[in-house]
């Protein structure tokens, strides 16, 4: 059995995440379950985004993603199975396949059921389908091939020959914000040029290995694992203290000279 990782909004003061995981159980006692989370802001598929592009890479290929947020996105009742990156994604059709992929799912099967309103669908469907993919199952025996699944875009940088302009795309539970900056896009602007970092009234000339290299209290600039430029302060809340949040606008400015 291939793993399944379940990642909900369904919160933790509720039956729910235990239903879900009731059901791939009583499929099969042995299927093992990793929780991404379930504290996803109810139907906030911007934050669903984040949390498991974030992370789920780092599964094994094979591994199956259940994601039951926003689980009532579509008026139709449409629900995919979907194949990107060796990993297969199991979610209503609301556009988050659209960004955890960048619009380029390898393949994508609208789920076959006779009840496409029904009540509980992460425990009445997509569980069903968890187990069976995680079985080795054929993806394609879970429903019809299709390309007609609701696309978004993700929040694109704005690059010049002097400049980097993107956005904060999440705040982590310590008031980190994670902009959508990469390390990859600020070097190949750079050119070994020096820059500032701009933010809310804030400017910060450099970008540290991790938060503890300033003073607590003080404000800094890092890159996450993931390599995208995140902007803290240490011991504190950067959020609440600067007054910033997701979609707060971060620049990166760029000068002459090493």
């Amino acid at each position: 059995m291939a793993l399944i990782t379940f990642t909900s909004d369904f919160g933790y003061n509720d039956h729910y995440v235990a239903a879900v995981k009731a059901r791939i159980l009583s499929q099969d006692a042995q299927a093992a379950i990793v929780d991404v989370s379930h504290a996803i802001e109810p139907y906030n598929i911007a934050h669903a985004e984040y949390v498991l592009g974030a992370v789920y890479g780092e599964f094994p290929e094979g591994t199956v993603h259940l994601v039951a947020v926003d689980t009532h996105g579509s008026k139709q009742g449409r629900f995919h199975a979907a194949q990107y990156k060796g990993h297969y994604f199991l979610l209503a059709d609301n556009g988050l396949l659209s960004l955890l992929t960048e619009g380029q799912p390898e393949l994508v099967v609208e789920l076959k059921t006779d009840r496409p309103l029904m009540p509980f669908p992460a425990k009445d469907l997509l569980a069903q389908a968890a187990v069976y993919l995680a079985g080795g199952g054929d993806i394609e025996v879970l429903g019809e091939r299709t390309r007609n699944f609701r696309q978004l875009l993700n929040r694109q940088l704005r690059l010049n020959d002097h400049s980097i302009t993107g956005h904060v795309i999440h705040v982590d539970r310590f008031g980190n914000l994670i902009t959508n900056i990469t390390s990859d896009s600020i070097d190949t602007i750079a050119h070994g040029r020096t820059f500032t970092v701009h933010f809310g009234r804030e400017t910060v000339g450099r970008v540290f290995p991790n938060y503890t290299q300033v003073d607590d209290g003080d404000c800094c600039c890092i890159y996450n694992s993931q390599g995208q430029l995140c902007i803290g302060i240490n011991k504190g809340h950067a959020a609440e203290l600067l007054g910033l949040g997701f979609d707060s606008q971060v620049d990166v400015r760029f000068y002459p000279g090493s």
